[in-house]
């Protein structure tokens, strides 16, 4: 698959985030899609090393479901398709019964037979250990040496007590080049009636403070300083105020109240004329537009204008040119692999984005324009609610001895 690893062609990594909460409602049907078209990308990319970040892991129903989270591990572990990556560490956060602690997240790294020189860092010794054979860590990840990981403070989101959003982070030698590899899921919109009553939503407000914890966390004085890329559901919306009166900027609204509490409870979008055609309503957990298109012509990219929760962070995150569609929320009907559900305003939720000197190991002089690629996975087919992320690119510099103390091509800047 992966082929030999030589100093010209460099080391193939590949990152992919997927959000898997669907997979575990209809283990049946969606993951038997999902892993064929993840294994498709692993096969055209063909990388040496490969990290997939997952979210939700076990669903909506984890009791429920913890026996299919079990079989979708062991066949990413055992399947042919893998073969090839012959060893493997599996960090996932089962512990459902810990509330303090439990974020549902499950971080997957696999290493190509070929790629020599590979280490992960120890947390508890501070410092680098050969990585060998495949391993599987479920319980108590607090404790676990080889990552970090934390569930956001309870004051963050006080208004859902149960919430599962935090991140893992762990960090990485190839030959020469050390880099931090952090999965994250932030907090979702729990009303769209509330995200559109003022720009920037409330909601954006409460990512930002999650987002810059974490970054603040893996940047401080306890280890050395590291190219980092963080790669998850950052469930960033579109500004929902703007993108709202952009789309029906000749429409009138009309509120409608509850009638017991008189409190807002569905907007509705008029045409003026045209037989006062509605163009969109707006519940709680309903947007209904009348004109789904305006999502998917040219990937649609004309909405990033309205993609704005990064900006903040222009100076510490980058990004490569997103050219896909909104990554949620697709519709989890098999037969419905590009139509989005009527529950939120399609946006980019799950990305990859990276500090400068990770984006400059990147986009180094001698990485082909075509070696890097910034996806989606089963764009044509139901993934779930979700459609996975992935960045491709190769870093070309592991060629010399490995010094897991001198890390030549990752300058931090």
């Amino acid at each position: 698959m992966a082929g030999k690893l030589t100093a010209a062609q460099g080391t193939g990594i590949l990152l992919v985030t997927a959000n898997v909460g669907s997979l575990f409602e209809d283990p049946e049907n969606l993951q038997k899609t999902w892993l064929r078209e993840f294994y498709q990308t692993v096969q055209s990319q063909k990388p040496h090393f490969l990290a997939v970040h997952c979210q939700e892991v076990g669903g909506k129903n984890y009791e429920a479901s913890m026996s299919h989270v079990d079989s979708f591990v062991k066949e990413l572990l055992s399947s042919d398709a893998m073969k090839e990556y012959s060893r493997a560490r599996v960090y996932l956060d089962e512990n459902y019964k810990s509330q303090e602690h439990f974020t549902a997240l499950g971080s997957f790294y696999f290493i190509h037979e070929s790629l020599k020189n590979i280490q992960q860092f120890d947390f508890k010794a501070k410092k680098f250990r050969k990585v060998v054979g495949k391993e599987t860590c479920s319980e108590t990840l607090e404790s676990t040496p080889s990552l970090e990981k934390e569930k956001f403070p309870q004051d963050y989101f006080p208004e859902s007590k149960w919430s599962r959003k935090g991140f893992i982070r762990t960090r990485w030698a190839l030959a020469d080049c050390a880099f931090d590899l952090v999965n994250i899921h932030l907090f979702h919109d729990a009303s769209n009636l509330v995200a559109w009553e003022k720009s920037p939503s409330v909601y954006s407000g409460t990512r930002q403070k999650a987002l810059g914890y974490v970054l603040d966390r893996i940047t401080d004085q306890r280890y050395e300083k590291l190219p980092y890329f963080v790669f998850g559901d950052f469930n960033f919306r579109l500004d929902s105020k703007q993108v709202i009166e952009s789309l029906c900027s000749t429409a009138t609204m009309q509120t409608v109240r509850a009638a017991d509490t008189n409190e807002v409870d569905k907007l509705i979008f008029r045409e003026s004329d045209n037989d006062r055609k509605v163009v969109l309503q707006l519940e709680k957990k309903l947007f209904n537009y009348v004109n789904q298109d305006v999502f998917r012509e040219n990937n649609g990219t004309s909405l990033l204008e309205f993609d704005k929760e990064l900006s903040v962070f222009k100076d510490r995150l980058h990004e490569l040119e997103i050219s896909f569609p909104p990554s949620y929320p697709y519709s989890e009907d098999c037969s419905q692999g590009k139509e989005y559900m009527n529950t939120r305003c399609p946006a980019w939720c799950d990305r990859i984005l990276m500090s400068a000197s990770a984006r400059d190991l990147v986009l180094k002089p001698e990485n082909e324009e075509k070696s890097i690629v910034y996806d989606n996975i089963g764009p044509n087919v139901c993934m779930g609610d979700h459609k996975p992320v992935f960045l491709s690119f190769r870093i070309t510099t592991g060629a010399g001895k490995p010094n897991a103390n001198k890390h030549k091509c990752c300058v931090v800047q």
